[in-house]
């Protein structure tokens, strides 16, 4: 419990001086890489952005660091290449923004236009999700635990959402086993909300100030 503690203590000092790591032009993340999916659509005019899912992803299951991820988005996978990709042939999904093991941020769908992510979903009795909510996908699985990487991304990607979409308030930071418990589970249990909320708190006010 000790070790731990000075874990999240040292995580949580990484934002102690920072106000703004990350911005936002025309919709898109300047500080990610673009990889422009075809898998999209228009958001509503008067369609207010006040929702952030976070999902996990690995292709195949429980593998990093290869390209997959990027190809499925983009509608260019190989179901060849892996036996676990044939239930993946003709499916047309993708996500705003993925966070890499290194904290790496690829983003494929513009802030501003739906990503198709959320799949059958409801949030507060508020049904089709995907219609006022952002998707970040973080590369990994339920049970193999985050890198501090991707959580410090995450935190400061939140922030700057929340920045720019401010009915995006703290409880509306779900994960995707929220807004569809009985399909999915993801990030799941290993995903450190406590941790998380906290320093988005203290961050938050720490902006303020």
């Amino acid at each position: 419990m000790l070790a731990s503690t000075k874990v999240q203590s040292k995580r949580i000092n990484y934002y102690k001086n920072e106000k703004h790591m990350l911005s936002i032009s025309s919709g898109w993340l300047v500080q990610a890489e673009h990889l422009p999916s075809p898998f999209f659509s228009p958001r509503e005019l008067d369609e207010e952005i006040s929702l952030l899912v976070v999902h996990n992803i690995s292709l195949p299951a429980g593998k990093f660091g290869d390209n997959y991820i990027s190809e499925l988005f983009l509608g260019q996978l190989d179901c060849n290449a892996h036996v676990s990709f044939n239930d993946l042939r003709g499916v047309e999904v993708s996500a705003h923004c993925l966070i890499r093991r290194d904290g790496r941020v690829i983003q494929y769908v513009a802030f501003t236009d739906k990503a198709w992510h959320a799949g059958v979903s409801s949030f507060n009795k508020r049904e089709r999700c995907n219609d006022y909510s952002i998707g970040i996908e973080l590369e990994g699985t339920d049970d193999i635990p985050y890198t501090t990487e991707q959580y410090q991304q995450l935190i400061a990607l939140t922030l700057c959402l929340q920045d720019q979409f401010p009915a995006i308030i703290m409880d509306n930071v779900v994960g995707h086993c929220d807004i569809a418990p009985i399909r999915k589970t993801d990030p799941g249990p290993v995903f450190d909300w406590q941790y998380f909320r906290q320093c988005l708190t203290e961050q938050a006010t720490r902006n303020n100030t």
